[in-house]
């Protein structure tokens, strides 16, 4: 029988343990009815979210106030409720505790002595509840103003004041049968899902778009986002790496011409042209992306494995992840520990080979073709006032000296 369709009479099963064995209860959520204050459901369980991360995890650094704001938000909502043996925060604590630890049932049973039925009953019940709030805390468009990072750094603020964040894309494996794989079937010739994946400069997610095909390029699955009615306000745009078109929306870095900062910094000399200047200083902005991307998939390392959830699940947890994110970057979650020479721990269990993203377009977007000449110009206009700047203060500096 399918867990999801049996009665709640297992879960009852778990409330009984309330009454019949109550020392063991609270001996579980760790406390000492005669010395020790109760602590609350929130605060066991952010220790058991950060205490069994493992060795080589970063914390998730979520605290349970945290946790408790976002359990009244979603029972005022009416998308969660209390049971008697399982509260808002503890089935919350579930979902997370999967994501984070790349739990199975089995495990999750075990860690939190529930029935595996009643386990994957409030599973999908938060699965549900935190897609269906996934506008609400995964907002777009930003903030149109220009951000202080770029408004306060000559390098950047007269040349990309009206740049509103960055898109990259990123391959979540999947699982599925033999019959529908071919679709997901990427150029490493495994099984993943191609998320588009949109952020600010304060870290935060302003667009999710997940489901589609890992044999799908990034710029088909950013076009497709924006048939699904991702649209970026006008005269505002995103910086996007080589796989996509460069658009007046969609600003990409010169092809064919160094990029990456740790390749100019192996070169040690100063940027040879406009084009050069221009790459460099959009690969220091991009890099924005890149650093919520990592944060992203260290607190959710569930993203690096191919899961054995049903399919429709498995197409959720992307969105689920940077739900929760959010939440944890928006109310205070620190992420100036996480250092930028991480190796991100994968389960052993069905690990795969993922694409790091498309280097070079492809040109198979037609209506995205047709929008390059002026993302060119465009790309032309900011580049040349950017290198005449450059060469302008360098003289006088040179002069000075």
């Amino acid at each position: 029988m399918d867990p999801e369709e049996l009665s709640e009479s297992e879960e009852e099963d778990d409330e009984m343990m309330l009454f019949v064995f109550p020392a063991l209860y609270l001996a579980s959520i760790g406390h000492d009815t005669e010395s020790t204050p109760r602590r609350s459901d929130a605060e066991w369980i952010c220790e058991v979210l950060e205490d069994d991360r493992g060795q080589g995890y970063e914390k998730l650094r979520i605290e349970p106030r945290i946790l408790r704001d976002f359990s009244r938000y979603v029972r005022s909502k009416h998308l969660l409720r209390n049971t008697r043996g399982v509260s808002i925060e503890e089935q919350i604590g579930m979902f997370i505790y999967m994501l984070s630890r790349n739990a199975n049932f089995e495990k999750l049973s075990a860690r939190f002595e529930r029935s595996r039925e009643t386990i994957h009953r409030h599973i999908k019940a938060c699965f549900d509840a935190t897609i269906s709030v996934k506008g609400d805390f995964v907002k777009h468009p930003p903030s149109t103003d220009t951000h202080w990072k770029i408004s306060s750094d000559p390098h950047y603020g007269p040349y990309f004041e009206n740049c509103i964040g960055a898109i990259d894309g990123i391959h979540v494996p999947v699982t599925i049968s033999d019959r529908e794989a071919a679709p997901y079937r990427n150029r490493e010739g495994s099984l993943t899902q191609n998320v588009m994946l949109a952020c600010d400069f304060d870290l935060n997610f302003v667009h999710v778009y997940h489901g589609h095909e890992g044999s799908v390029s990034d710029a088909a699955v950013l076009y497709s986002a924006i048939e699904s009615g991702f649209q970026v306000p006008g005269g505002k745009y995103y910086l996007v790496d080589g796989g996509y078109p460069n658009t007046p929306c969609f600003l990409a870095p010169y092809s064919g011409v160094p990029y990456h900062t740790e390749e100019q910094e192996k070169r040690n000399c100063q940027p040879g042209d406009y084009k050069e200047l221009f790459n460099l200083r959009h690969a220091h902005l991009r890099n924005h992306i890149r650093h919520a991307i990592r944060i992203l998939k260290m607190r959710f390392p569930i993203l690096n494995v191919a899961t054995f959830y049903r399919f429709e699940t498995q197409l959720k947890i992307p969105a689920a992840a940077v739900v929760l994110h959010n939440i944890i970057q928006r109310q205070g979650g620190d992420y100036g520990g996480f250092s930028s020479n991480w190796t991100i721990p994968v389960s052993t269990r069905k690990t795969v080979a993922l694409p790091s993203g498309d280097d070079v377009y492809g040109n198979d977007v037609a209506a995205l073709n047709s929008q390059c000449d002026a993302g060119n110009a465009f790309r032309d206009g900011i580049a040349e006032k950017m290198w005449a700047d450059y060469v302008r203060n360098r003289w006088t500096i040179e002069e000075e000296t």
